[in-house]
């Protein structure tokens, strides 16, 4: 199958490496990655498989399904800023809630496309073991099974996929995740040890239990790949960019001096923040969301924890 995948950045290329085992893959992007493709390129061409052909967005519309790795801060704009096809196949694999509209990825992707078009990919997988062909399961939500299930098909031998109609739950365990993976990073760089550490990894589970219940989601969600699976994978690794958000706050950094430092979006930031407002709107018991919230905001890491933890 052709297939086109609209963002250049970490996740965004190895999706378009795995992909490209077994399809012809098209990657879009507002930089010059040429450079960070060719290695990519080498092993798909030893492994008999076509090069990543990095084109511009037009070049990009001709394809038959599409993925898209665009950070949520980011993916209002690009979407009115762009023309899509009308009958798209969408994959998207942007997690996150919006700031200010507290809107989730669903939300702002349904206002432009069909939701029996989009598929959403959740799950534990980080892009550098992705890109090295190493083993991994993931889930592809959508309210279209049939659609799911197009997707799954064109994955590599190397990745698993299920299949699940719950939306939602796959979608605020993808953005939740991060934000229990900074105060993850907080508990190990106060080297509070493994006990406390096991214990708000777990609370941490059953608050976005409770907020997902809220919003209708399903309880096997949160127990399965997209909930705990992505959520111990993104607690527990310097590969996880939110937890080392984590680390750099209890080093008493400034935030704005550890996302210069990362380079990278880290999406938990902005979804700390998002999570706190809906849960003070909807009446939901958010505290370890609202603890990062108000350290983001300046409130000493210390002194929030202690309040976590007692």
């Amino acid at each position: 199958m052709n297939v086109s995948v609209f963002g250049g950045g970490a996740w965004g290329r190895a999706l378009a490496f795995a992909l490209a085992e077994k399809n012809d893959v098209k990657i879009v992007s507002r930089r010059d990655i040429s450079s960070l493709l060719a290695p990519l390129n080498e092993r798909l061409l030893k492994q008999d498989s076509k090069p990543i052909m990095q084109v511009s967005h037009n070049e990009a519309l001709d394809s038959q399904y599409f993925v898209m790795a665009i950070a949520t801060s980011a993916l209002r704009e690009w979407l009115m800023s762009v023309k899509l096809p009308k009958e798209i196949k969408i994959l998207c694999a942007s997690k996150g809630i919006e700031s200010g509209s507290g809107a989730f990825v669903s939300d702002i992707m349904e206002e432009e496309i069909w939701h029996k078009n989009l598929a959403y990919l959740c799950g534990p997988s980080f892009a550098s073991e992705v890109v090295q062909s190493l083993p991994c399961a993931l889930v592809i939500h959508s309210r279209n099974l049939a659609l799911s299930r197009e997707f799954a098909a064109l994955m590599p031998k190397f990745i698993k996929a299920y299949v699940s109609p719950d939306v939602i739950g796959g979608e605020i365990a993808g953005a939740y995740k991060n934000v229990i993976a900074i105060a993850a990073g907080i508990c190990d760089g106060l080297e509070f040890g493994a006990n406390a550490k096991a214990s708000l990894v777990a609370r941490g589970l059953v608050e976005m239990c409770r907020f997902g219940e809220h919003f209708g989601a399903k309880m096997e969600t949160f127990l399965g790949l997209s909930g705990a699976g992505d959520l111990f994978l993104t607690s527990t690794s310097t590969m996880s960019r939110n937890y080392r958000v984590g680390l750099g706050l209890a080093a008493k950094k400034q935030i704005s001096e550890i996302l210069r430092e990362l380079g990278e979006v880290a999406e938990g930031v902005i979804t700390a923040r998002a999570i706190t407002e809906i849960g003070e709107g909807e009446d939901i018991y958010t505290p370890i969301a609202k603890e990062i919230s108000l350290i983001l905001d300046g409130k000493s890491v210390s002194e929030s924890f202690k309040k976590l933890m007692s």
